[in-house]
């Protein structure tokens, strides 16, 4: 799963469900979503913010002499270039038009389905899901790169061992380590074992029985337990794709902003949290558009027909700008300062879903000007996190428990729907997100209720009253109870914030907010820092059982965030991935949903539903499910670019 921030939307309860049995079964954290507030800006000067978030110079940057430019905006900042660093949405949605994994996913193809990408073909597997051969590519190679010392690099076996290596690494402090490690490869663990115990450096030259490189394209991967969708996992070119060793060691603490693959694309420019520019790879092979959509898929096959055989990437270079405030980001999208608000990373802002897209339709008004777009059923949610060891909030016991039951019961998700996120989704009843394995659309449960009487009661029956008369109950032993809720500066929190001070007031809650920047709020809840977070959380595979790690002890610091520790859960969890698909799996699936309810360690709020829009000068646009990879999918027709 990947992290953002947790998003806005409009449409009526009935249509998202329609589109949630239209979308069938099937992934980052990220942050919430919002309305305006604070002082207005007059329309002149939330141009200029927009233009100038856009280009340094305050103008478009048009075809630049006949170069293809494709131009973004983000929402939230990215935090590296890394991939053992990454796990925010943002920079991952980069990443993976950087680096390439072995697999990835067929663009046109819905349902998702993984296909050879460094890969010379599929992997041969034992029948016990063990062992994993596989073939690797000749005649690929990285970018050129100062670290080469002016050879041309080709890839080699050893590239996809290293960054296996790199999450173990107790010096690199991976965001990646609880998924890693619960793949487990024969002998990695005790690799990590040893640097810790014995206070040395990681020894990445010492052979591992459970990566192997065979020769020097052949790859074999040995696992201590059965790992049926192992596969899911190669294909995440955004953090397991080819890395060169040298590389890492050329640029050392500088690595963050020196990401060199064997992808269509380069990093040009990076001004931090400001502006993030790719150019297409001179070094990059010969790799042509294709794809397999189903028959019965007509904007598949259309976009087959049109760009099948085309040379990529199709635009010669990508411009992202950071505009965290969805008013100036909404406007320079209609001056055309930005070609799209489309996908996780940027959809159209909650605020102005309704007039974008009524009734899930392109606005009249848009639409005379060729901007096409839609609304899609997201595999993700919005959520927040209890941090499990805080002394607050946290722990096991009927008292702690019911103190997080009561919070969750006490915040009315369908008012948060209905105010902030303008109709585009609805409540969520587990973790386990829409499109995905184990995602049930009959299953019920408290997580989605509303019920502030029964809050009230169950703090009441566990000794949470207000002894001293202030109106803000106490703690069972008589401390004062404050909840701290960290949130963000932008504009969406602040709509959220007041959806929280309400709904805890309401129930005698003394709540109060403690404000950082995302990238800032990442750091200290990985720290176990923060007592309470609201953000979102999207699927990045067709496995349900990503959400689930959200849960697993040893993720703890990872995407567990809340820390939660339950050896009943990590049996279940461990369970479920040694089985292959089934109903044997989907039982367990049950249960794990069925203990996340009911101790709490995440209030699940919503599933999304979010808008693109897309200028008519760019071609090819599809929506990717569990990918982040498609700048280099897309071209740009810049004689349908508006003046």
């Amino acid at each position: 799963m990947r992290a953002a921030p947790p998003l806005a939307g409009g449409l009526q309860e009935a249509h998202l469900l329609a589109g949630l049995v239209a979308h069938g079964r099937h992934r980052r954290q990220q942050a919430p979503g919002a309305l305006s507030r604070g002082r207005p800006l007059d329309a002149t000067r939330r141009l200029l913010l927009a233009l100038a978030a856009v280009s340094p110079a305050g103008q478009a940057v048009a075809g630049d002499g006949g170069r293809k430019i494709l131009r973004l905006a983000f929402r939230s900042s990215e935090t590296s270039f890394d991939p053992v660093k990454v796990s925010d949405l943002y920079s991952r949605t980069v990443t993976p038009h950087i680096f390439e994994a072995l697999y990835h996913y067929d663009h046109l193809a819905r349902p998702a389905k993984l296909k050879p990408l460094l890969a010379e073909g599929m992997p041969e597997v034992s029948a016990d899901f063990k062992t994993w051969t596989i073939k690797v590519r000749r005649g690929i190679y990285f970018a050129d790169d100062p670290a080469f010392k002016g050879r041309r690099r080709e890839v080699v076996a050893e590239d996809f061992i290293y960054p296996f290596k790199r999450v173990f690494d107790p010096a690199t402090k991976a965001a990646g380590f609880g998924e890693v490690q619960s793949v487990g490869f024969v002998g990695l663990k005790a690799l990590r074992d040893e640097a810790l115990r014995d206070k040395k450096p990681f020894d990445y030259d010492r052979p591992v029985a459970g990566l192997q490189a065979l020769d020097r394209h052949t790859l074999r991967f040995t696992l201590e337990a059965p790992r049926p969708r192992l596969l899911e996992v190669l294909a995440q070119s955004d953090l397991y794709g080819a890395v060169a060793r040298e590389v890492v060691e050329f640029y050392g603490t500088e690595i963050d902003g020196h990401p060199v693959g064997t992808g269509p694309f380069r990093l040009k420019q990076w001004r931090r949290s400001s502006l993030i520019v790719l150019e297409r790879s001179p070094d990059y092979r010969e790799v042509h558009y294709d794809g397999e959509p189903a028959p019965g898929d007509a904007e598949g096959q259309a976009l087959l027909a049109r760009f099948k055989g085309q040379r990529l990437p199709m635009v010669d270079e990508v411009q992202i700008s950071i505009i965290q405030e969805s008013q100036p980001r909404w406007l320079a999208f209609l001056n055309g300062q930005i070609d799209t608000l489309a996908t996780l990373s940027n959809p159209v802002p909650s605020d102005f879903i309704n007039l974008a897209l009524p009734n899930g339709q392109v606005a009249p008004n848009l639409a005379r000007r060729g901007i096409r777009g839609g609304l899609t059923v997201n595999p993700d949610t919005g959520l927040s996190y209890f941090n499990m060891e805080h002394p607050v909030v946290g722990g096991y016991t009927p008292e702690r428990i019911a103190l997080r039951r009561a919070v969750s019961l006490g915040f009315d998700v369908r008012r948060e729907i209905r105010l902030v996120r303008r109709g585009a989704a609805v409540p969520a009843q587990s973790p386990v997100v829409p499109h995905t394995s184990g995602y049930d659309p009959a299953f019920k449960s408290e997580m989605g209720d509303y019920d502030p009487a029964r809050a009230k009661a169950l703090l009441d029956m566990y000794g949470y009253v207000d002894r001293d008369g202030d109106g803000w109950r106490e703690q069972p032993d008589g401390s004062p109870l404050l909840l701290e809720m960290s949130t963000q500066p932008d504009q969406i929190y602040r709509a959220y914030d007041e959806l929280w001070k309400k709904a805890m007031d309401a129930i005698g809650l003394r709540m109060r907010f403690v404000t950082a920047q995302w990238p800032e709020n990442l750091k200290a809840a990985r720290a176990g820092k923060l007592m309470m977070w609201q953000l979102g959380s999207s699927a990045d595979k067709p496995d349900g059982q990503g959400a689930l790690a959200r849960l697993y002890g040893p993720e703890a610091g990872s995407q567990n965030l809340a820390r939660f520790n339950l050896p009943a859960f990590d049996r279940i969890y461990e369970r479920m991935q040694q089985l292959p698909d089934g109903p044997e799996r989907d039982a367990l699936f049950l249960e794990a949903k069925r203990l996340a309810v009911a101790y709490m360690p995440w209030k699940n709020h919503v599933h999304r539903l979010e808008g693109d829009l897309v200028h008519p000068q760019v071609l090819g646009y599809r929506r990717p499910v569990f990918w982040n990879e498609w700048w280099h999918l897309v071209d740009i027709d810049e004689s349908k670019r508006r003046p």
